[in-house]
């Protein structure tokens, strides 16, 4: 069960190490590459948030719904409060579209399209390979992108979010979606 492996000791020790010690899982979403679901994802970062109801403040937004949720783009320090545990349940091997990051661009705010574009250009990506039961661990903000696996493989990885705590500030509170 999902909130059974969120829960579990050794991944929130993990967590623990990049939002402190509250840290809670709030997010967990599921992405299942096969021969019959196979894509790419272009360079981006993750600046959406849920949230449990919607308020008045420039720096969020756009703002949308996904089942049911509500959603809004975060100013950067709210995302610094998060962490993605990307546990694979599969192998995630170099032809197997693994995750791809651009190192250290989660230092660098919430990126610009064109700003982005110009990274990818001038910085060396690296490949997020691991053996199945492996954990990576990634920042909202690192720029990341991914490819076509080229095997007929599964690539399946759990990717668990956490945060220092569900309340990022006064009458802003993270949803758990």
């Amino acid at each position: 069960m999902v909130q059974d492996l969120a829960a579990d000791p050794r991944m929130l020790k993990i967590a623990r190490e990049f939002v402190g010690l509250g840290a809670v899982p709030f997010r967990a979403t599921l992405f299942d590459k096969s021969p019959s679901a196979n894509w790419s994802v272009v360079w981006h970062q993750d600046t959406a948030l849920p949230l449990r109801e919607r308020f008045e403040d420039t720096t969020w937004g756009p703002w949308s719904s996904k089942a049911g949720v509500l959603y809004a783009h975060a100013p950067a320090w709210a995302l610094e409060r998060v962490v993605a545990l990307r546990v694979s349940l599969d192998d995630s091997l170099s032809n197997s579209g693994p995750l791809r990051v651009l190192p250290n661009t989660h230092v660098s705010g919430v990126l610009a399209d064109a700003t982005i574009e110009q990274l990818v250009r001038t910085r060396t990506p690296l490949d997020c390979v691991t053996r199945s039961g492996g954990v990576v661990a990634m920042r909202p903000l690192t720029v990341h992108a991914s490819s076509k696996a080229i095997n007929d493989q599964p690539r399946r990885v759990l990717h668990i979010e956490y945060a220092e705590t569900l309340n990022l500030a006064a009458g802003i509170e993270l949803a758990v979606a």
